[in-house]
């Protein structure tokens, strides 16, 4: 029987600890978003073992990054009060054995994907795992303030790689669902940085509030807004989408606006995380919007 460091017999807190370690809320997202790329990728129903397995796979490889991506941030993790109760700094897992875990959900993955679905969608799962765990966590992270941004790349992947799964190609629509998450990766995750900035700061990690500062931050937030709001108008104007997502897009597009401006002109103490916590509701709502604008029309 499994037991915690204060030498109780706890195995289901034990469990919950290595399920911390898989970063379950982004893990699900990214799922998410791959799933809506299967569903796009054809016209008709996805057949149900590809939708099992390829989310499956994606969802292990997913996990895996977020165990090695927790393995080499523990020193950093244990500096910053959002992540410092997490379960390596707190020693409730052992590296040894995070690094045995993430080993076994990246191995599971990639052969599910390899057996089930086909070569091109487990190689390019591999790659993103490496960008994302070795790429962005060894040296973007610690490197520059546009670590995020170049960073990005790998959790813009997850709806191409549903994509690939049902018609082994990479299309160009495919594509456009990766410039969206692409795009929309910095304001959402320099926001949280405007509202942790001090944790960063005593962690020395170069994020863009602690480089260049709040002001400058903000602006970026505004301006890469108003990317998104276009870049996302892209799937309508090429034809991939209909009327119903246009809609949408626009719709949650003025909602992240209004956050975005008033995070720069008028902030209140609250307004980084509520941006923050907006653009998670956003991505998922857009892509919603993809899936039933797909089947309607």
């Amino acid at each position: 029987m499994l037991t915690n460091e204060l030498g109780s017999a706890n195995p289901s807190a034990h469990w919950r600890d290595y399920y911390t370690l898989t970063k379950p809320g982004v893990v699900q997202l990214l799922v998410f978003t791959a799933i809506v790329g299967m569903f796009l990728a054809t016209p008709g129903m996805v057949p149900w073992e590809i939708l099992v397995a390829a989310s499956l796979g994606i969802g292990l490889a997913a996990a895996a990054g977020a165990v090695v991506n927790q393995v080499l941030d523990q020193r950093i993790d244990a500096q910053m009060a959002r992540t410092r109760n997490r379960p390596l700094p707190q020693g409730r897992v052992t590296e040894r054995d995070a690094v045995a875990f993430a080993l076994g959900l990246a191995l599971a993955g990639l052969t599910v994907l390899v057996v089930f679905v086909n070569a091109l969608t487990a190689a390019l799962t591999f790659l993103s795992l490496i960008g994302y765990a070795i790429v962005y966590t060894v040296f973007l992270k610690r490197a520059t303030p546009q670590n995020i941004v170049i960073g990005g790349a790998a959790g813009a992947m997850p709806p191409v790689l549903g994509w690939i799964a049902v018609t082994n190609v990479v299309d160009p629509h495919a594509l456009l669902l990766f410039l969206i998450i692409f795009t929309w990766t910095p304001p959402h995750f320099w926001a949280l940085a405007i509202a942790r900035r001090s944790d960063y700061e005593r962690a020395d990690i170069p994020m863009l509030p602690v480089t260049h500062g709040e002001a400058v931050t903000k602006s970026f937030v505004l301006y890469y807004t108003i990317l998104l709001i276009i870049v996302t108008v892209l799937p309508y104007i090429t034809g991939m989408t209909g009327v119903l997502y246009l809609f949408g897009a626009l719709a949650l597009g003025g909602g992240f606006l209004y956050y975005a401006l008033q995070l720069k002109f008028a902030p209140r103490q609250d307004s980084p995380m509520t941006t923050f916590r907006y653009s998670i509701w956003y991505l998922m709502a857009l892509f919603s919007f993809l899936l039933l604008d797909h089947y309607l029309q």
